[in-house]
C-alpha cells in the first residue's frame, strides 16, 4: 500500500469514472485500476461497485476512503512542513572566501543575501585555499567558495560559475599570444596564491618545474599589481569580476589571447559531516544569478 494507490480510489470516487480519474491522476486507466485492484486484495475489501452505472463506492469502500482521505492529507501536511523548513534560512553561517575573489564576489552578493535571509548572520572569512579546507574538515568554517578542482578527496564541491581571467597590460596590440607571455615582464601573485598556480599551466608558463626569468615580481593584492603593471609596463591577469570594477581608463588596457578565454571554477566547498544542506542549495542558486547578473 503507498500513498498513491489512496489517490487513485480518492479520485475514482470523486469522480465516478475509472478513465477520469486516470485523465485526472495523469497515468492510464490500465495502470490506476490494477493499483486500485491490488490496493482491494492487499485489503481484502471491494472498495467499488464496478458494475453500477455510474461507478459506485461500496458502504464498506466508504469507511476506507474517510481513512484514506485523513493519511493523504497528513502526508501532504508534512510535505508542506518539510518545505517550510528548507524555506527557513536562519541562524550563524560561517563562510570562507579565498582572497582572490573576495572582494570583487562579496561586494556583489553579501548585501542581497543579507536582504533576502535576514534570520542568517554572516560571519566572512578571507583565507588562502589551504587554510580554508583545513578550516572545513576542523568544522570551523560551514562552507567556502572556492576555486576548484581541490586535492582533497573528502570535502563536497558543488560549481557556482566559471570564471573568465583577463589579461592587463602595456602592449601595442590588441591581441596576444599566450607564447609571447614568456618575452613579457609578467607580474603575478605570490606563492601561495591558487591563481598564481592556476595561470601559470593555463598559459603554459611553467616547464619543467622551472619558472621562467620573467617571473620576477611578485605582490599579495590586485591594486599593488596594477600599479606595478602601470610603473613597469608590464602585465598581469585579473579575475573578471574584478576587473569590472576598474577605471574606464584602465579597462581600455584589458588585452584579449588570441587563443580564446582562460577560465576557471568557482564553486562552494563543504565538508559533508557538517554540511547544512538546506543553505548550502539555497545559496548555490542565489549566488549563481547573483553573478550572472552582474556579468550580463
Amino acid at each position: 500500500m503507498n500513498i498513491q494507490q489512496l489517490e487513485y480510489i480518492l479520485a475514482v470516487d470523486q469522480l465516478k469514472s475509472f478513465s477520469k480519474a486516470a485523465d485526472y491522476c495523469h497515468v492510464t486507466q490500465a495502470t490506476l485500476s490494477a493499483m486500485v485492484k491490488k490496493l482491494e486484495e492487499q485489503l481484502d475489501i471491494v472498495i467499488f461497485d464496478r458494475k453500477a452505472n455510474p461507478i459506485a463506492t461500496t458502504e464498506n469502500g466508504r469507511e476506507i476512503l474517510i481513512q484514506a482521505q485523513q493519511v493523504v492529507s497528513h502526508a501532504q501536511a508534512l510535505l508542506d512542513s518539510s518545505k517550510a523548513i528548507n524555506r527557513k534560512i536562519e541562524g550563524k553561517l560561517k563562510l570562507g572566501v579565498i582572497p582572490t575573489i573576495a572582494s570583487s564576489l562579496m561586494s556583489i552578493i553579501l548585501k542581497p543575501l543579507m536582504e533576502k535571509y535576514p534570520a542568517l548572520i554572516f560571519e566572512i572569512h578571507e583565507q588562502t585555499t589551504s587554510q580554508l579546507m583545513k578550516s572545513l574538515q576542523d568544522g570551523k568554517l560551514d562552507l567556502g567558495i572556492l576555486s576548484t578542482p581541490i586535492a582533497i578527496s573528502d570535502l563536497e564541491t558543488e560549481l557556482l560559475y566559471k570564471e573568465e581571467l583577463v589579461l592587463y597590460g602595456h602592449f601595442g596590440r590588441k591581441t596576444i599570444k599566450k607564447m609571447e607571455l614568456n618575452e613579457q615582464r609578467l607580474f603575478l601573485l605570490q606563492d601561495g596564491h591558487c591563481l598564481r598556480d592556476q595561470i601559470i599551466q593555463l598559459c603554459e608558463l611553467k616547464k619543467n618545474k622551472f619558472l621562467p626569468s620573467n617571473l620576477r615580481f611578485e605582490s599579495n593584492t590586485f591594486d599593488t599589481l596594477l600599479n606595478l603593471v602601470d610603473d613597469f609596463q608590464g602585465m598581469t591577469f585579473l579575475p573578471k569580476l574584478y576587473s569590472a570594477q576598474l577605471s574606464e581608463a584602465r579597462q581600455k588596457r584589458l588585452i584579449p589571447l588570441e587563443e580564446g578565454r582562460l577560465e576557471r571554477e568557482i564553486s562552494l566547498c563543504y565538508y559533508r559531516p557538517y554540511a547544512k544542506w538546506n543553505v548550502i542549495k539555497r545559496l548555490n542558486t542565489d549566488i549563481q544569478d547573483l553573478v550572472k547578473q552582474h556579468l550580463s
